[in-house]
Parts: structure tokens; C-alpha cells; sequence
């Protein structure tokens, strides 16, 4: 209902209707209803979609003649809520004329008064042999302005948050054969570890910081922030706020959405064109379907809650994410959008799978101006 109120506020699919309406319309008529994706089945004539709303549901199918319609009805995932304007076929048949994304609008973002800036950070999977100790060092000389040019040295004097959007440590089983991988086999020790680490940042710069799919939360999404249980030295060597994955924050008036990123794995797998190597077109595609988990069943675990929490409501002026181990960025209708990579190198598994990071490099946006400047701990900086 809620994807459906973001739907009707737009100008082209306001005036949709139901199933159960499109389906009593006389024959050739046109039509136009919101609906959720239940099925979708190729064909070399096109594609059949089974739809469903709260009342009915329907077959649709999107001829492979119109070419455009077609590459918008291959995109489209399971339990996708979508509008459709279709044309009444015989029987109960409609034949698709445009599919509609609950999408963003296009806007002017909100920006800071003062030149601020904020490091993206995740994945730092400390306990890790693959964690990268000296890089992240060099990252904290250089927010202290210890090394550097002169241009550098600038851009640390304005960093005044950072944000890690999950994974801060390796966790422990998270999958096969990790404990050959790990430095750290105990779950308590690695937070203490990371809080060792991050203690060292300068005491004038705010963290936030969220869990991924290798901290000790459940699994499911929404996570609740990190548990003192597990994480005790986070919440007490110095302030650091711990909150949930996803959360929306306020820095100087920029809305800025962060979630660690489980449900692009689902994305990249399912939707045609998409791959590792650019999380940022993923992340878009989220934000044009308005959730951060489209797809329910897949291998992101979704909590079964009395409300959706996943739904994209607020319209962000920085949707960060991580978990993919790429660092990338773009800008998509007024949304900057960046994927803010790692912090650890090439796993056996990444390597299995054949995917290849970039680890290392930080992103840092001005909240003035959105510009980002990539900084490479990895090589470059020394």
C-alpha cells in the first residue's frame, strides 16, 4: 500500500485503478492498475506476467515487438509492485502498453550551508588474514593530516563524519572455510580489535556505523543495530553511534540512506545488465523501485514485521551502501549514489566466484557540493 501511495503521487499513474476494474473493461479499452509481480515467463513473442493486487489477479503480456517495453518487463523481479497500462485483449488477456516504476523524481538535492565532508566507508571485515591493517592506517594518518600534499591534507581538515555501512569485522562461520581465512576466530576479540582501530580516529569526527550480513545481528532485514552483547568495546571506548541497517540520517540538512547492501547480491543475479563491477546501477535500480529488498525469498532474509521497513519513503539526497567490495558512484535525479567498497582484499571465495574488488579506496563527499574525491590508501596514498 505504501509503494502504492508513491505511485498515485505521481502525474502519469495517479488515475490508476484495480485488477478487478481493468479486467471488467469492455474489450480494446485502455486500462491502468497497480499490481504486484507474482510470475514472469519468456517467450519468444514476449513476456507473461502474473500479476496480482489485493482483489484478483491477471496475465499480462508484453510483446516483444515494442522493444523498449519488452527491456522494461526483462528488469523486472519477482513481488516488484509495478503500474501497468495495458490494452483489454480477449477473455481476461491485457497486453501491456508501458510499465510504470514507483521511481524518484527528479529534483534539486538538499545540500549543506558549509563546506562538511563526510568518509564512506564498509566492509572492513577486521579478524580477517585479507583485512588491510596498513591501509586503514594510513586512512587515519591521513584524516590527521600526518601525510599527504597539501590538496589532501585540505580535503581531511573538512571531514567531520564517517559513515560504515556494515561487515566491520569478518564474523566467525559466515561461510565455508572461513576460519582458514580468519586472524581472529573469536567474534569478541575481532570487535575488540575493530574498536582498538577506529579509537584512533579523531575524537572531533562522528561515526555512524551500521551491520552487515558478517556482524553478530540477525540476519534478517531490518537489522537492529550491533548487540553491546557482542560488541561491548564500540560502546564504550569512545562515542560512536551504533544504528540499524537501514537507517536515514541528517547531516546539515542532507538526507543521506545507508544500508550495507545484502539485497544487491539478489539484484545483480536477477536483473539483465547488472554486475559487480557497477553496485551503483543496482542501487539505482533500487531506488526506481522505491524498496531496498524488492525481491522476498531470495537470498536476502527479510523479518517478517507489522510494517515494511524496507520501503524507500523518504526520498534520499546520498543513498551509501557496500557489501559488493567495489567502490563506485554515480548520481541518479538528484541522489548521489555510492558504493563505498572494502577495506579487505581478495577472499578465495571472491576469487572462486571471480569477482575482483577494489579495495582500500575511500569516498569522500562534500555535503556542499557532492563533489567526491576517491582516495586510494591501498597505492597511492603514503
Amino acid at each position: 500500500r505504501r509503494i502504492q501511495k508513491i505511485l498515485k503521487s505521481r502525474i502519469d499513474s495517479r488515475d490508476s485503478g484495480t485488477i478487478l476494474q481493468a479486467l471488467r473493461a469492455p474489450s480494446n479499452s485502455r486500462v491502468k492498475f497497480t499490481c504486484m509481480l507474482m510470475e514472469k515467463r519468456e517467450s519468444s513473442n514476449g513476456i507473461f506476467l502474473h500479476v496480482e493486487d489485493l482483489e484478483a489477479d491477471a496475465t499480462v503480456f508484453v510483446p516483444s515487438q515494442n522493444l523498449e517495453l519488452y527491456r522494461k518487463g526483462q528488469r523486472l523481479v519477482l513481488d516488484q509492485v509495478i503500474c501497468i497500462c495495458a490494452v483489454k485483449g480477449s477473455g481476461d488477456l491485457l497486453i501491456a502498453e508501458d510499465i510504470i516504476y514507483p521511481d524518484l523524481p527528479l529534483r534539486k538535492p538538499s545540500r549543506a550551508e558549509l563546506p562538511v565532508y563526510a568518509a564512506l566507508l564498509s566492509d572492513m571485515h577486521v579478524g580477517s588474514k585479507m583485512f588491510m591493517k596498513d591501509s586503514f592506517k594510513r586512512f587515519i594518518l591521513w584524516l590527521k593530516g600526518k601525510i599527504g600534499n597539501s590538496h589532501l591534507r585540505e580535503i581531511a581538515s573538512h571531514v567531520k563524519y564517517i559513515i560504515i555501512a556494515g561487515d566491520i569485522v569478518d564474523g566467525v562461520g559466515i561461510y565455508p572455510k572461513q576460519i582458514e581465512e580468519l586472524e581472529i576466530d573469536d567474534i569478541y576479540q575481532q570487535y575488540k580489535a575493530a574498536a582498538e582501530i577506529i579509537e584512533k580516529i579523531p575524537e572531533y569526527i562522528e561515526i555512524f556505523l551500521i551491520p552487515g550480513n558478517h556482524d553478530a545481528c540477525r540476519r534478517a532485514l531490518p537489522q537492529p543495530s550491533i548487540p553491546k552483547e557482542y560488541a561491548e568495546p564500540l560502546y564504550e571506548d569512545r562515542e560512536i553511534h551504533l544504528l540499524g541497517n537501514p537507517c536515514i540520517l541528517s547531516l546539515h540538512g542532507v538526507k543521506v540512506l545507508i544500508m550495507h547492501g545484502r539485497s544487491l547480491d539478489d539484484v545483480i543475479s536477477t536483473v539483465p545488465g547488472m554486475s559487480f563491477e557497477k553496485p551503483d546501477e543496482a542501487m539505482k535500480f533500487l531506488l526506481q523501485c522505491r524498496h531496498l529488498a524488492p525481491i522476498y525469498g531470495s537470498r536476502t532474509l527479510i523479518a517478517s514485521e507489522p510494517m515494511d521497513h524496507l520501503v524507500i519513503e523518504e526520498r534520499p539526497d546520498i543513498f551509501h551502501a557496500g557489501h559488493v567490495h567495489m567502490m563506485s558512484y554515480s548520481s541518479y535525479r538528484g541522489t548521489m549514489i555510492v558504493n563505498s567498497g572494502a577495506w579487505q582484499e581478495q577472499t578465495e571465495y571472491q576469487r572462486e566466484m571471480g569477482h575482483t574488488p577494489n579495495p582500500g579506496i575511500a569516498p569522500i563527499i562534500d555535503l556542499k557540493n557532492f563533489n567526491i574525491f576517491p582516495l586510494d590508501f591501498a597505492s597511492t596514498i603514503r
